[in-house]
């Protein structure tokens, strides 16, 4: 059974190989020659590098596996100096407990003291001194060290006078001493101070032990520790032989080393190896280094390795000069194969046919173009000699003569126009340009000819010729004279019939055209250029996209007005002109100078005629003021006569008849000016007192008819720019209108009144301006008549002439502004009428001034 698996298992395993290896097969059929030759080339680089890095990972491995023996060596010398440097300490401080012992329960005097520290230092060399100190830090007992081997001066606190400096002058708080000294009276436990140098080249520490009887601080056992000899004794003979050690402040300075490095040196040079831990009964303060060089042979510098790498760095070298010469040869091909793609792509895509022929006048090549042009295949024209199938059988002769002139060089350089005919026997124009065939060697081997189809391009321009000379005869047959000008020098470039014939050919009046000057220019050509236009300096996208520009232009050296009409073009060689179309449009000027005195005596009889329907109404209210003048004058003749008036009543009398003389006078002045012919004349006005003339003429046709007015006057308004008296003829008519209205309906008394408003308003597509509005209460207008209003000659009364709307209509259109009419509802019944027109404030020009001269 297990027999049977085996060879099932073994031929699975083959059918996968065989599977695999066919992938790959086909993989590696499917890429390009330079991605197999790139890929051939970097199987052996990266095979080379895998080798030199596997290399490099074996003796980084044994390096590091050394480095780590000999760090682990350094860290347990370090630890056992540290162990045996602390044991030191330790015994000496078990001393120091028994002395305090004795001292605390009063069994020894300071001078059996002295003797037990002079016989500790003794036995310990690393201690320069001791001392008993009481609460206040004064000295009682001290002791200083006889070794030989610390002939340096004690430390502060010490010293061999005396009396000892420390108990002389007290050292400030910050030293190092002074915080020992209290946190162990603080805390009534054994305290070490902070290394501190007592003099160049020499450390020590404090050791602060309280005294404490029965909860209270009675004195102090200092003792000073040298640390160089702590250090040179704790470490053993072989161990100061494999490593430098030192012992090192907080700021990494070196205080005592094995290898006699001065004390105020500062790190000292990194060394290879190296591993630190802090002095643990001093604290962070003071650290034990260790230092050392590698003992072991180094392996990098193994003559084998640098074969190995020196061996790898040629293979490498090799393989990539290979890979740069493959990849040169690779990127000339490359550029070879798109430099062939490229003009075979350019020939098979143009339209211009292409032909090459040996010097005997045999076809070698031609390309798609060629063939699709005449229809014929490749095949039906290579090697073929002349005569060529696609000459024409009636233009042989002739092409034979060109070909001729065609193998001997002559072909002008603008080409020659042919007939060609295609295999279906149709024939189309075409221009053939030839140019020699030359080798690398300079020689000429045959001709190129390039042949373009222009019957198109032929037909165009018959076209555009055609067009050419239609357009010409339209603009020759214009009444309006046609000009086109450069900009930078002003020279004519057209003009049509109808300019020669009023202009000549003088560029001059087509500057006078366009408004530039107000007379004839100088013939100065710098000068003329320069006032063709003012806008010379802008580009000519901006110029050309401005627009059209009409004005209308007065030539009084000809007594004629013409409409101009100017625009920027580009011409056909790129340069900037100016083209005007001016129309003569002196008989329009002429007529509408009629409509305008026509209007202006329409106004005019408008307003005779208002008064003369208002003459009754008049003549009733000059009746009044001449009346009461008659009787005061009557009244004083008769009391002068009688002589019973004394000279203050005359006075009086006589003021009040002066009053109503006035009076009358004013009624016929304000009458004789609205009546008095007089060209339009428009000025600054104010709304409010355009009103008040106007209520002052109407409120005696309203009297008269029994209809009241309210008026509301907005303050503040500004002024307007219009013809006063022919404002008040149209609120004057409109006021009447509405009077008549109401008394024609016999509306009741409740509803014989008109409002009056003048209010400010803004539309934003006219702006600012001021609305007069009068509403009346009568029957309104019915719908046929609201769309007739403002017709000639169109009226609703019996009387009426037609010509009071349609004359306020023009005057309002004539200050750009706009009258409305519409009903008045009160819910679906009429209540009334409302006439409003709008003018626009602010200074406006008059708009049929805007002609220029």
């Amino acid at each position: 059974m297990a027999s049977d698996q085996a060879p099932a298992s073994f031929l699975t395993l083959r059918q996968r190989w065989s599977q695999s290896r066919m992938a790959l097969l086909t993989w590696w059929g499917h890429l390009s020659p330079a991605r197999q030759d790139r890929m051939a080339m970097m199987v052996p680089l990266f095979s080379v590098l895998l080798f030199l890095a596997a290399i490099a990972t074996s003796f980084w491995y044994l390096h590091n596996e050394e480095e780590e023996r000999e760090q682990e060596s350094i860290k347990r010398d370090i630890e056992l100096v540290h162990q045996q440097m602390r044991l030191q300490l330790i015994d000496a401080q078990e001393h120091w407990v028994q002395m305090s012992h004795e001292v605390i329960a009063h069994h020894i005097t300071p001078a059996q003291f002295l003797t037990q520290a002079q016989q500790q230092m003794r036995s310990h060399p690393e201690i320069l001194g001791m001392a008993w100190l009481d609460a206040e830090r004064h000295g009682r007992a001290y002791a200083l060290s006889t070794n030989p081997t610390n002939a340096t001066p004690p430390p502060e606190g010490l010293s061999s006078a005396a009396e000892p400096s420390y108990l002389s002058a007290e050292p400030p708080a910050s030293h190092p001493a002074s915080q020992a000294f209290q946190r162990a009276a603080d805390t009534h436990l054994l305290s070490y101070s902070e290394p501190f140098a007592i003099e160049p080249g020499q450390t020590v520490f404090q050791v602060h032990l309280p005294l404490v009887e029965h909860g209270t601080l009675t004195g102090m056992l200092v003792a000073d520790i040298d640390v160089e000899p702590l250090l040179m004794h704790a470490v053993p003979t072989e161990i100061a032989g494999r490593h430098v050690l030192s012992l090192r402040n907080s700021q990494g300075e070196v205080i005592a080393s094995t290898a006699g490095i001065p004390s105020h040196a500062i790190r000292p040079p990194t060394r290879l190896l190296s591993y630190a831990i802090p002095f643990a009964p001093v604290g962070p303060s003071l650290q034990l280094r260790g230092e050392g060089y590698r003992t072991s042979p180094n392996l990098i510098g193994n003559t084998l390795f640098w074969m190995v790498v020196a061996l790898s760095v040629l293979t490498v070298w090799t393989l990539f000069g290979t890979w740069r010469h493959m990849k040169r040869r690779l990127q000339i091909q490359r550029t070879l194969v798109q430099e062939t793609n490229f003009r075979r792509a350019m020939e098979n895509s143009m339209p211009t046919g292409m032909r090459a022929m040996d010097m005997q006048g045999r076809i070698t090549y031609v390309n798609p173009a060629f063939c699709s042009m005449t229809g014929f295949s490749e095949a039906d024209l290579i090697s073929y000699l002349p005569p060529f199938p696609y000459w024409p059988l009636e233009r042989i002769e002739e092409n034979s003569r060109l070909f001729q002139q065609e193998l001997s060089g002559r072909t002008p350089a603008g080409g020659v126009e042919v007939k060609i005919q295609r295999k279906d026997g149709s024939q189309f124009d075409a221009r053939m340009y030839v140019s020699p065939l030359i080798d690398p060697q300079g020689e000429q081997t045959g001709w190129m000819t390039s042949v373009t189809n222009i019957t198109e391009a032929k037909r165009v321009r018959d076209q555009l010729t055609a067009a050419h000379e239609r357009f010409t005869t339209v603009l020759e047959g214009l009444d309006a004279a046609v000009s086109v000008c450069t900009v930078s020098h002003g020279e004519l470039l057209f003009v049509n019939r109808s300019y020669r014939m009023w202009f000549n050919t003088d560029p001059r009046w087509h500057a006078l055209l366009a408004g530039q000057q107000d007379n004839l220019p100088t013939t100065n050509p710098a000068k003329q250029a320069e006032n063709i236009d003012d806008l010379g300096g802008l580009s000519i996208t901006e110029l050309t996209d401005a627009g059209v520009d009409s004005h209308e232009v007065c030539l009084h050296a000809m007594n004629k007005w013409f409409d101009v009409r100017a625009r920027y073009l580009q011409w056909t060689d790129g340069r900037l002109v100016q083209m005007l179309i001016a129309t003569d449009i002196t008989e329009r000027r002429r007529f509408e100078e009629q409509a305008a005195l026509q209007a202006e005596r329409a106004q005019v009889s408008s307003r005779l005629i208002t008064m003369g329907e208002m003459a009754s109404s008049v003549a009733h209210e000059l009746n009044q003021p001449l009346t009461a003048i008659t009787n005061y004058c009557s009244g004083m003749v008769s009391r002068v006569k009688a002589g019973s008036i004394d000279q203050d009543t005359l006075i009086g009398a006589l003021e009040k008849t002066s009053r109503q003389a006035q009076r009358a006078g004013q009624i016929i002045h304000r009458i004789r000016a609205f009546v008095k012919k007089s060209e339009p004349q428009r000025q600054e006005a104010k709304a409010s007192q355009i009103v008040e003339n106007a209520l002052e003429l109407a409120g005696i046709e309203l009297r008269r008819r029994s209809v009241t007015i309210h008026s509301y006057v907005a303050q503040r308004l500004p002024s307007l720019h219009v013809d006063p008296i022919l404002i008040e003829q149209v609120l004057l008519n409109l006021l009447k209108n509405a009077a008549e209205a109401i008394d024609t309906a016999q509306m009741p008394k409740n509803r014989r009144h008109i409002e009056l408003r003048v209010t400010p308003r803004h539309k934003p597509d006219q702006g600012g301006m001021i609305e007069f509005s009068v509403s009346d209460t009568g029957p309104g207008m019915k719908d046929d008549v609201a769309g007739r209003l403002y017709e000639a000659f169109f009226s609703t009364k019996a009387d009426g002439l037609g010509i009071g709307l349609s004359l306020c209509r023009s005057i309002i259109e004539s200050h750009q502004g706009r009258i409305t009419a519409e009903n008045i509802y009160n819910g679906e019944a009429i209540s009334g009428c409302r006439f409003s027109f709008t003018l626009p404030v602010g200074n406006l020009a008059d708009s049929s001034k805007h002609a220029a001269q």
